[in-house]
């Protein structure tokens, strides 16, 4: 597998989402910045090897062998991005684009010493699950912060925005997981909220509500 077979391999896993549902063309042009005639082309070479299934004009879907396979490219990522902020001080809004490079690394003995060093962690530092070894994915019921109703509260377990801009600011506002959030207001006309964040209420936009996610308490 070529490192870009292996990104088309993880964009597609990320399009189709836990409901496996085919992804056109288009969609992944789009996630990766390039043509459609080049995804075409890498689909085709794909399909040859087993990993999607892909018929014109109809969509790609993985196979179970393609989801393996992206599964260990997501493993391998996220593993890297713990390990660079719990080892070596590294924020979470720096860790991405390293742990991209990271993340091609071929020695799977490699990757499960790191599991094992970090001690198995089942999620990344921006909330998102870890698969184990075997592709398994322990996941939780989250909700989004702007799903949340007056005084309701929640745990901050993930992003879904990993962006630096994004976690930059949620670093400014002092909201990080594991964090307790309470619903304190939320206005009719924009859905904006005003929440409790420890000692400190501040006002946040909707989208950026519709950009966190909560374990509802």
């Amino acid at each position: 597998m070529t490192f870009s077979e292996e990104n088309y391999l993880k964009t597609i896993y990320h399009l189709a989402g836990i409901s496996d549902s085919d992804v056109s063309t288009n969609a992944i042009a789009e996630m990766m910045e390039t043509k459609a005639s080049s995804v075409t082309d890498m689909l085709r070479k794909l399909c040859e090897k087993s990993m999607v299934n892909y018929k014109k004009y109809q969509g790609v879907s993985l196979t179970e062998k393609g989801k393996l396979s992206a599964k260990m490219i997501v493993r391998k990522h996220r593993l890297w991005e713990v390990f660079l902020v719990e080892k070596l001080d590294f924020s979470w809004d720096e860790v991405h684009d390293i742990a991209e490079q990271l993340e091609h690394i071929k020695s799977e003995k490699l990757i499960n010493k790191l599991d094992d060093f970090l001690g198995n962690p089942t999620e990344d530092p921006h909330g998102d699950p870890i698969p184990n070894a075997k592709g398994q994915i322990i996941t939780i019921e989250k909700h989004l912060l702007s799903e949340l109703a007056e005084n309701q509260k929640g745990i901050c377990v993930g992003v879904k925005d990993s962006s630096a801009e994004f976690l930059k600011y949620l670093d400014k506002q002092e909201i990080a997981l594991g964090f307790t959030i309470e619903i304190l207001a939320k206005e009719i006309f924009d859905l904006s909220l005003r929440i409790k964040v420890g000692a400190n209420e501040l006002s946040i936009s909707n989208k950026i509500a519709g950009n966190i996610y909560v374990k509802v308490i």
